[in-house]
């Protein structure tokens, strides 16, 4: 991009004004980044005006008990008092939560271990096995869930009934409960699939903290871990928040894997280790094939909440980002 400098010959005490003058290249290159940032937009509002058009029937059917019903028996099984996203919304909240309390420490000590403590030599294949499991397919995980943790996270779901279960979310609603597939088993499932994500952007910015503030720390006499917790941490609140953030965002619309561990359940329940459990995504990709009329249209407005939560949750995670100081003067 090219400059002219406006001089004035008359009175050099007057600040000069720079004028850019953008080349043609600048001009080409301008309009298409915008062309692609509004794209993403306009796409992202047709996506919500199609879910909300295609929802009307049955938001209109239901009202506002749409989102405080947790029975799901849309006609013509049921009435229009008889279905809405009450549970599913619920389940959809513990299931991430649980995945997102499991997933964050995970996934800062690990990025942590890369940008600070691993060797050099290192760093690059665990970068490399992190993005990799990255791109390893939802169906893997919720198979490997299945057929493998299931049944071995029975006896942990036993420990904590029995010696945590002055706590809410173990306490046993039955005199047997019945553990397997629950929310618990499908949170830990789901915080492997966030934990990759996560770390991938956690470790990328920290290795953007500005080396002259750590050897000050350190040069000052702070320990290592001194030095992460007064430099690093603070610079990358950012990261961290942005991180969790996507991961939650992944974890809110997991769909397979969720479905092939869970026993679909539409109660509202404190107990997460019990049999029963149910998201949004994991009820749609069940009941889509066989839906039509108004039941179709019921869960495509289970599909506008979703996609309302998950607005919500990147809105929210770009204003935090905005404010803190690895995201200072970013413009988002």
């Amino acid at each position: 991009m090219a400059a002219h400098i406006d001089e004035s010959p008359t009175d050099q005490a007057i600040p000069r004004k720079v004028v850019a003058v953008r080349t043609r290249a600048d001009k080409i290159f301008r309009t298409l980044a915008s062309g692609a940032g509004a794209s993403t937009l306009i796409l992202l509002a047709l996506i919500g005006l199609f879910l909300f058009l295609q929802a009307l029937p049955a938001l209109k059917d239901a009202g506002w008990s749409f989102l405080t019903t947790s029975e799901w028996l849309p006609p013509p099984r049921g009435t229009s008092d008889t279905y809405g996203v009450a549970a599913l919304i619920y389940w959809t909240v513990v299931i991430a939560l649980i995945a997102m309390v499991i997933a964050v420490p995970i996934s800062i000590a690990a990025a942590l271990f890369i940008t600070e403590y691993s060797p050099r030599w290192i760093r690059g294949p665990l970068t490399s096995l992190i993005d990799l499991l990255a791109a390893v397919p939802s169906l893997l995980y919720g198979m490997w869930g299945a057929e493998y943790l299931r049944q071995r996270m029975v006896g942990t779901s036993e420990w904590l009934s029995d010696h945590l279960g002055f706590l809410p979310i173990f306490k046993p609603t039955s005199p047997f409960p019945i553990f397997g597939p629950s929310a618990f088993v499908a949170g830990v499932v789901v915080s492997l699939m966030v934990v990759p994500i996560t770390t991938s952007v956690i470790r990328e910015v920290f290795s953007q903290v500005p080396p002259g503030e750590k050897e000050g720390a350190l040069a000052l006499g702070g320990t290592k871990w001194g030095m992460i917790r007064a430099v690093v941490l603070p610079f990358g609140r950012g990261g961290i928040v942005g991180g969790s953030m996507l991961g939650l965002g992944r974890a809110l619309g997991e769909t397979i894997a969720i479905l092939l561990i869970i026993s679909q359940l539409f109660v509202i329940r404190a107990n997460v280790i019990e049999q029963g459990a149910n998201s949004i995504a994991a009820h749609i990709a069940n009941a889509f094939g066989e839906a039509s009329g108004l039941a179709l249209s019921a869960l495509l407005a289970a599909g506008l909440v979703l996609f309302a939560m998950t607005l919500l949750v990147n809105v929210g995670a770009a204003a935090i980002i905005s404010r803190s100081r690895s995201g200072a003067g970013v413009e988002i």
